[in-house]
């Protein structure tokens, strides 16, 4: 379902041309765990930049189901990361003016699905994360876990094919971790959605699929 193709990406520095990604490939099927490790600085981040179409690379492709999402042109990109991406980051990025209900429900109302439809999806979906009965709760009467839960509800309820994870675990204590990383393994797997993984978090990794190490700018089997 996802294919990364040869990804090159380079920035420049300091009037230096700096390379991340230098030939970096992998591939996943539909519905699998992938879990991508490696130092602060390897390129984790420009790699699920570039697999959102939030960046183009320099060289190399992103496909998608078929489709190269990295040539397609600004709105295309947009629309692709709305419809078939969904987003959890180690920060949450919840919209603190909306409630917790809003800030799931926001997701179907950008893909066009509104009214009563959006709202009992939303409610469901709230409730699959365990926050029933917390949907009136402004986004800064929620623990970092709740939060947490919330944001993992807002990036599955609009069903996309590819969830994107980057350090979902790395702005929670150890328990609220252990609490974290079941739920979104499972919600991802029931969903069908291909999960991908940027983590330090070696229990993260442990529990996907397959385990890839970002090194020199290329994807590789992380050693044991």
């Amino acid at each position: 379902m996802l294919e990364i193709q040869d990804l090159h990406k380079s920035f420049r520095e300091g009037g230096r041309t700096h390379a991340v990604l230098e030939g970096a490939s992998a591939a996943a099927a539909a519905g699998e765990v992938l879990a991508i490790t490696g130092r602060s600085g390897s390129g984790k981040s420009t790699l699920l930049n570039l697999v959102s179409a939030i960046d183009t690379p320099d060289a190399g492709a992103v496909r998608v189901a078929g489709a190269e999402v990295s040539a397609l042109p600004e709105p295309a990109r947009t629309l692709y990361r709305r419809a078939q991406v969904g987003f959890v980051y180690q920060f949450f990025n919840l919209i603190p003016t909306l409630n917790a209900l809003e800030n799931v429900r926001l997701m179907l109302e950008l893909n066009g699905v509104g009214g009563a439809a959006a709202r009992e999806r939303s409610r469901a979906m709230v409730a699959r994360v365990g926050l029933a009965g917390r949907e009136s709760s402004a986004v800064d009467q929620l623990s970092g876990g709740e939060q947490q839960r919330l944001a993992i509800a807002r990036a599955l309820v609009h069903a996309p094919r590819l969830l994107l994870a980057d350090e979902p675990t790395g702005n929670l204590d150890e328990a609220t971790a252990r609490e974290i990383v079941p739920l979104i393994l499972s919600l991802a797997r029931d969903a069908g959605a291909t999960l991908l993984i940027v983590t330090h978090d070696a229990a993260l990794a442990a529990r996907a699929d397959r385990t890839l190490e970002l090194r020199a700018g290329r994807l590789e089997p992380r050693a044991p």
